[in-house]
């Protein structure tokens, strides 16, 4: 089973979320529609990187080195732009 680690960006909020799933597309709809309490307040979140990974255990590795960088950061050092 493949895991899309992701990270979004909220316009209104100026905030990154980072995250991992096996359902990109329904966890969007989830962080958009208010059912992820701790960034409701933030929506809309648009995608702005996924990397698609083939393990769980990549998939958690990945985020973790995304939230202790920094998502703003870690784009910076892969080169990405918002």
């Amino acid at each position: 089973m493949a895991f899309i680690v992701y990270i979004l960006f909220s316009e209104s909020c100026q905030k990154f979320y980072s995250g991992q799933t096996h359902d990109f597309e329904n966890r969007l709809i989830e962080h958009n529609s208010g059912e992820t309490k701790s960034i409701r307040s933030c929506a809309p979140w648009r995608p702005v990187w996924t990397k698609v990974v083939y393990t769980r255990l990549e998939a958690v590795a990945l985020e973790k080195k995304i939230k202790s960088r920094g998502a703003a950061r870690f784009l910076a050092d892969i080169g990405a732009s918002i």
